[in-house]
């Protein structure tokens, strides 16, 4: 646990990226994209935990058709700013056999996380895997990882971020918008 005044003056040294607006209006803008394609197909959200959770909420209130949804936690990070190996906490309990699947989640970093999910997806016998994040940052990304999302909200510099499910040190997850850590924070 962290002092929370020191919480409070990372998110006061902190530049906002994206407001919680045009959050919204990226939302919006992603809910129609997923919805043209996927309205007919039945599918699965797979929310991928905890960062997930706000993004995936949030869509779910704007998608207007037939679906069900389940989650994953599955994490290359646990309290660390960088990736290790690909550690399962929960797998999905519904069978993804057949099914297509929208797997949703915060950021698309590295990339290796998704790409991780996706490969038990289709090793599971989905039949089609769709991912879906609200943040894409702007890196190079591992061979072997996913290179961009099918559904994608904003874009953001390769910068440390916290906001809509995403964390500083597992805070700040519900800050109204997208944030830029601090170089001193980092």
């Amino acid at each position: 646990m962290l002092d929370p005044n020191h919480i409070k003056a990372v998110a006061k040294r902190a530049t906002e990226l994206h407001s919680a607006q045009a959050v919204d209006l990226a939302l919006d803008r992603m809910a129609s994209e997923i919805s043209t394609e996927l309205h007919d197909s039945n599918p699965i959200v797979l929310c991928v935990m905890v960062g997930g959770i706000i993004p995936t909420g949030m869509l779910l209130t704007r998608l207007d058709f037939p679906l069900q949804v389940d989650y994953v936690h599955a994490t290359r990070y646990g309290d660390a700013f960088t990736g290790q190996n690909l550690e399962w906490v929960v797998k999905p309990r519904a069978s993804l056999e057949g099914r297509v699947v929208l797997v949703v989640d915060d950021i698309l970093d590295g990339g290796l996380t998704l790409a991780g999910i996706v490969k038990y997806c289709y090793d599971a016998k989905a039949s089609l895997v769709k991912t879906a994040v609200l943040v894409e940052k702007e890196v190079t990304r591992h061979k072997d990882a996913v290179q961009k999302a099918d559904f994608t909200g904003v874009k953001v510099e390769d910068k440390f971020v916290y906001g809509y499910g995403m964390d500083y040190k597992r805070y700040l997850r519900n800050a109204p918008g997208i944030y830029a850590v601090s170089g001193e924070d980092e």
